[in-house]
């Protein structure tokens, strides 16, 4: 893993000097080498975490005549594959990295090497003969690339931060991307929260031209589901074993590093089902868990179970209300864009301690997003039977009854979910999963921008909805989930989370053979009835213990809500005062002052709404408040 960046085009002498502070506001992401480059008025930087031929792996990277330069960010998984096709027709190795795959994989495939890549990356290409940058990123979009073009320039990093080092490119925030980060809790792809700045999307490429200084976008990949309904035909044993195997490989492809590796075990099913995949392809296996004071929020006995039961060698951290809470003056470092996903915190904590250990740590990410294990999911289908009922009923005895539920802070909470249930059930699938999984609201949006923000918003053009318009209500989901909340949260989340604590963090549930597998099969495998997960499970029963496949799923969040009560309190009234919100001028502080009041007051649960401002506003003090 590392940080990697870039400038095309402009004053070769700015260029470099841009470069050298771009990779050094990277250092967390790379601290075991650094390294520049500039060619026909390309300047190309990265920052290395070694993980793969630690001598040999110098970057920026060059062919033989220096004609093509290469630096990556992440992992091939299948570069010694490719490595020997490139053999067997001529091209000579001077490495055993997999990044020098990429620079005889583009001389002998140009740009449809990508297709054949299986891993995790984001990197550039430099081509002197064709004049050309290609900036490429993986399938799912587990690495990060940002990019901005800025008249004849092209920049590119690893992190906005990165770009934000050019006083060019702080054109402040967008209020497009500002309201779809209220809508979702993150900014999805394209967009990022800076005007002009973009990120590229998984599965896409983009070239640069260095003679015409323009560029194409093409999109290389992009996940189809199976929308067949006889899996009740299929032969479920055959499945399993099916399935294990696919799992096991993905999982051993992974495994490739020169360093020390280990495993987060947070005694979910998906880093189980991970944990006991390595356990079975052999060697000892380190796990890692974090644990919580708050007994609702903790997951640490099943992890422990699991760990027992596998015979891992396992490591858990407990943290203390007071560990979490002395974060909060890091968040901006650790967002480098807002996000609204408060998880972020453990998540970082859980890295630093794992990198005590270990260089690399694979997870279960995207589990969920496969195998329909989100209870949203769940909640989609009895949308379904609730709307059948009589409106009466509903809106006479239901919604009243829900609405008069007192207001509970612990995570996931029944009344939280009823609520939330109620108001979307009866909005179109895209909206109603918007309303469940974000923060505002389309009416509460409108509300809470000030005036100038919400006159400066951009039409939408529905092109998401569209393009899974042929899809039914599930499946749609399925692709909602994929394509926003698992790329823009949970990988971005993983991303910066590690990444700050130096370590490379893998997720073998989204290698290219098991996303293939996965996104293949009907969903009455994943979601039967109102079984999530329903294949998944049984292929791994008897492989994990019956009380860790069958108990409900617990999310990895902290007490947002009782602390805005309690130890929060203080500082969430300054970061959210009137005074601030109107002088920075993009909320109406009248509507965020009602929210506080009624959330302190314990008439509504304004966690979600609260924690999202907060972490924008913590946010924009640490990138954008000085200009």
């Amino acid at each position: 893993m590392c940080g990697i960046c870039g400038v095309a085009g402009g004053d070769p002498a700015r260029g470099r000097e841009l470069v050298d502070r771009m990779c050094a506001s990277m250092a967390h992401r790379g601290p075991d080498d650094a390294g520049s480059e500039q060619v026909d008025g390309v300047t190309l930087g990265m920052r290395r975490l070694s993980i793969i031929d630690l001598a040999g792996g110098h970057q920026p990277m060059a062919n033989e005549d220096s004609t093509v330069w290469v630096v990556q960010n992440g992992e091939i998984f299948n570069h010694l594959d490719l490595r020997e096709q490139l053999s067997a027709a001529g091209h000579v190795f001077a490495t055993g990295s997999d990044t020098e795959v990429l620079v005889h994989g583009w001389e002998q495939w140009g740009e449809r090497m990508v297709e054949r890549l299986n891993g995790q990356f984001a990197f550039a290409i430099l081509d002197r003969r064709r004049a050309s940058l290609l900036l490429a990123r993986d399938r799912v979009g587990i690495k990060p690339l940002h990019y901005a073009i800025d008249g004849e320039r092209l920049l590119f990093a690893s992190e906005l931060k990165a770009l934000l080092r050019d006083p060019e490119l702080r054109r402040g925030v967008d209020p497009d991307a500002l309201d779809e980060y209220l809508a979702h809790e993150f900014v999805p792809s394209p967009r990022s929260i800076v005007r002009g700045i973009g990120k590229l999307r998984p599965g896409h490429t983009l070239t640069w031209s260095l003679a015409e200084h323009t560029a194409t976008l093409n999109r290389y990949w992009e996940p189809r589901l199976n929308l067949e309904r006889d899996g009740h035909r299929r032969d479920l044993d055959a499945d399993c074993a099916e399935l294990r195997e696919v799992l096991r490989e993905s999982v051993r492809k992974e495994l490739i590093s020169d360093v020390p590796l280990g495993v987060f075990l947070s005694g979910g099913i998906d880093s189980s089902a991970v944990t006991a995949m390595m356990t079975q392809l052999g060697g000892d296996v380190k796990s890692f868990s974090v644990g919580f004071a708050e007994r609702s929020f903790d997951e640490a006995p099943y992890a422990r179970q699991v760990a027992k039961h596998l015979g891992t060698d396992h490591h858990e951290l407990t943290l203390e209300p007071s560990m979490l809470l002395g974060l909060i003056p890091r968040l901006p470092a650790l967002l480098d864009e807002p996000l609204g996903d408060a998880s972020i915190i453990p998540t970082y904590l859980l890295s630093t301690f794992t990198r005590q250990h270990v260089k690399v740590a694979l997870g279960g990410d995207g589990g969920d997003e496969l195998f329909a294990g989100y209870p949203t999911l769940q909640a989609h289908r009895l949308a379904g039977y609730y709307m059948h009922a009589p409106g009466a009923l509903r809106r006479g005895l239901v919604e009243p009854i829900v609405r008069r539920l007192p207001v509970s802070r612990g995570n996931l909470s029944f009344d939280f979910r009823a609520k939330r249930f109620v108001a979307g059930a009866a909005h179109p699938v895209s909206e109603r999963h918007q309303r469940w999984m974000g923060s505002f609201p389309p009416e509460e949006r409108v509300a809470v921008l000030s005036q100038d923000m919400r006159g400066a918003l951009a039409s939408r053009n529905g092109e998401d909805a569209a393009a899974n318009a042929s899809l039914d209500a599930l499946n749609e989901v399925l692709l909602l989930d994929m394509r926003g909340y698992l790329e823009n949260d949970i990988l971005v989340k993983l991303d910066r989370a590690s990444m700050m604590a130096s370590l490379e963090g893998r997720v073998p549930l989204l290698n290219n053979d098991f996303v293939a597998y996965a996104t293949g099969l009907p969903l009455n495998l994943k979601l039967r009835g109102l079984r999530s997960k329903f294949l998944l499970k049984r292929a791994l029963r008897g492989i994990l213990p019956d009380q860790i496949l069958d108990r409900p799923k617990k999310g990895f969040g902290i007490p947002v809500a009782e602390w805005f009560r309690g130890p929060l309190r203080e500082q969430m009234l300054s970061v959210l005062s009137p005074d601030r919100i109107k002088r920075e001028g993009y909320f109406d502080a009248g509507v965020v002052g009602r929210l506080i009041a009624d959330h302190l007051a314990g008439r509504r649960d304004n966690r979600k709404q609260l924690w999202t401002l907060f972490a924008f506003e913590m946010w924009h003090d640490g990138y954008m408040a000085n200009g």
